[in-house]
């Protein structure tokens, strides 16, 4: 009877190249929510903005592949990725010097026509984004995925292989926090480690008095993190310039530095810089 070769298969050219990228990033950091409307593609820009901020080189890859906002919020909506020569893989989109961006929104003509897909198809399109795009060396990949434990997330966990940690992002009323126990909980089963909670909308700051209102009353975050044993990152309050700057594709964190906000933001990504050291 001949011996029989338990050698590995060799890695396809698509699974050399995934590595090749995969090695180019030192964190994979993953932003995620239970449900839609809690500000999530908000935290994941500021938080990309703040880290670059910072001195590091961040990417930001937005797999929310029916509802992408993140083009439009680091204002590169309409340019498109550049196609390259012969064998060679185009780039992400370059916002800053620093910052770069990938989103599905870069690769289609109009961006009012709906995405229509199922399942395979969008994991599919993670995979490519990892596997057919040249990243460069980052310190921090931020991934914005839909609401949700579903395709989209998962994918990314298995495509990344390692992710360094999950943020949990939600508003404060106990509905909301209904569903992001369920992201907490996906994160542990999928051993990725939950760096902590960020309430969004905390509380309303009125732009001409400065009183505060709490619009989204609840004591859910606070027994969510007692719960599972985890930290809150922090509380951002909902500021009128957080969505003027959305809607005009300029970066909150950069333009408004006096800001309640804008100081939250940067402990929140302080604490995200530590927890990585």
């Amino acid at each position: 009877m001949e011996p029989v070769d338990f050698k590995k298969p060799e890695k396809t050219k698509e699974e050399m190249r995934i590595t090749a990228n995969l090695d180019r990033i030192k964190y994979k950091l993953i932003v995620i929510s239970g449900k839609g409307g809690v500000g999530k593609s908000t935290v994941a820009v500021n938080v990309a903005y703040g880290l670059a901020l910072q001195g590091n080189k961040v990417g930001i890859l937005d797999v929310d592949i029916h509802g992408p906002s993140i083009a439009k919020m680091l204002g590169i909506e309409g340019k498109k990725l550049q196609i390259k020569a012969k064998g060679e893989f185009p780039e992400p989109i370059k916002v800053t010097d620093n910052l770069y961006a990938l989103t599905i929104a870069s690769l289609v003509d109009n961006p009012d026509e709906p995405i229509i897909w199922r399942g395979p198809l969008k994991i599919g399109v993670i995979k490519q984004f990892m596997q057919d795009i040249q990243w460069p060396q980052l310190d921090y990949l931020i991934v914005d995925s839909p609401p949700g434990t579903g395709d989209e997330p998962l994918s990314v966990v298995q495509t990344l292989k390692k992710v360094d940690g999950s943020l949990i992002v939600s508003t404060p009323q106990d509905v909301a926090l209904l569903d992001a126990r369920k992201t907490i909980k996906f994160s542990q089963k999928m051993n990725v480690p939950v760096l902590g909670i960020i309430e969004n909308m905390s509380t309303f700051i009125c732009p001409n008095c400065g009183e505060k209102t709490d619009i989204f009353a609840g004591l859910g975050i606070e027994k969510a993190a007692r719960d599972f044993n985890i930290d809150i990152l922090g509380n951002i309050p909902i500021e009128v310039d957080i969505v003027k700057s959305g809607d005009s594709g300029k970066a909150y964190l950069k333009n408004h530095e006096t800001q309640t906000s804008a100081k939250e933001f940067r402990n929140i990504v302080l604490k995200i810089a530590a927890k990585m050291k």
